[in-house]
Order: structure tokens, then sequence, then C-alpha cells
């Protein structure tokens, strides 16, 4: 097994104590940060915006992996990029130019992710795969966290990693929802090469050997 990513999902951090979470990912195995952005209107939750994520990057030692649920997300590639966004990923269903949005992402340093919902297939990433730089393929219905993991999942990994290798490109493949223990080996050993985790690092007892315990899990 290659080098698998571990990205903590600060949805699932104690707000109040935000800081300390973030020095914990710091110092932890885990090697991004993953944060959540929600609109209230592509799904039915509203998470932090502009400022929080400006206070995370000015904590955050590790690249910021900003996963924009969002309708029309081109309004701002700007100003995430100017945040410190690393790897900004938008969603297949809320993007009418999906190409257009890509290189625009590119455009301003960052690496370009694609989300794709439960239902949507992956073969519709076929004609933008060479643009893409990661999926962030859902693995619950996006809006809340602590959802229990869909199965589909595994055959929709390996079915985007044949598209991925038949089409000779470099893309990382993300799965973001229901991560635990009981999964990320068999999500690995499909194809997934950084895996979301929130409500489980955070929910645990000892978040930091949480970690490292997935991080054994998949390497």
């Amino acid at each position: 097994m290659s080098n698998t990513i571990i990205a903590p999902s600060i949805l699932a951090a104690d707000f109040a104590n935000l800081q300390r979470d973030i020095e914990l990912i710091n110092n932890s195995e885990a090697e991004w940060f993953h944060l959540d952005v929600m609109d209230g209107v592509f799904v039915p939750n509203i998470s932090f915006g502009m400022p929080v994520i400006k206070s995370i990057a000015k904590h955050a030692k590790k690249p910021l992996d900003v996963h924009l649920m969002i309708i029309d997300p081109d309004r701002y590639i700007k100003v995430f990029a100017e945040l410190g966004a690393n790897v900004l990923t938008v969603h297949f269903e809320a993007c009418t130019h999906l190409h257009r949005t890509l290189q625009a992402i590119k455009d301003e340093g960052m690496q370009a992710g694609v989300a794709i919902n439960p239902h949507t297939n992956v073969s519709l990433l076929e004609d933008t795969i060479k643009d893409i730089d990661l999926v962030c393929m859902m693995s619950v219905n996006p809006g809340f966290g602590g959802q229990s993991f869909i199965e589909n999942t595994y055959k929709k990994v390996r079915q985007l990693k044949k598209i991925i290798e038949a089409n000779g490109a470099s893309i990382k493949i993300e799965i973001d929802g229901g991560v635990t223990n009981k999964n990320a080996k068999q999500l690995v050993d499909a194809g997934a090469d950084v895996l979301v985790a929130g409500s489980y690092v955070f929910g645990a007892s000892d978040p930091t050997q949480t970690i490292s315990d997935l991080v054994k899990l998949t390497r």
C-alpha cells in the first residue's frame, strides 16, 4: 500500500477549543486538514466561512484541503486561494462549467478537486479527468457529519481507479464520510489515497492515537 493521507475534518472539532484541536492535528501523524464549507443551500447545513478559515490557516502547519459544498463556487475561488487553501474541491453537481472552474482553481496556484455525491456516476468525470488533481468521493450524503458509510463506495473507487489508469492521469482519490478503522484498509485496497475522518477522530477518547491507528492500518 502507498502512503495514505489521513485528513481529519475540522467540521467535527470542538469550535470552543479550535486552536487546541488544530495543534492536535499539527502534532499528529495526519498530513492534511480537511475543511468543509457548507452554505445551507447546496447542502442542508451551514458550517463555517472565511473568518474561521483565516484563523485556522494562521495556526495550521499542514496543507489545507478545502471542500466547497456550495452553489456557484466560482465566485470564491480567488478568496480561498488568498486564505491559504492548498487543495480546493468543488462539487460536480454545483458546476455548470466544470472545466472552466478547474482551470480557474489552478490559475490561482491551488490543486483542483472535484467532489461527487453518492448518486453521481464516476464515468461523468471522464471528459475532465486530465484537469483534476483530486476526486473527493462522498461516501455519505453531504451536509452532516456522523453518518453511516455507504457500502457502494468500494465499487465506485475501483471504477474510478480504472478510469484514471486508462487515461494515464495522476489523481488522488479521497473518501469523505463514515471512515473508521472498520473500512479504512478496504478503501485503500480499492484505490483510495486520502481518507477524511471527522467524528471518528474528534469523537475518540484519544484523537492522536486514533489517527496513528488509521495510519498503521493503511500503510
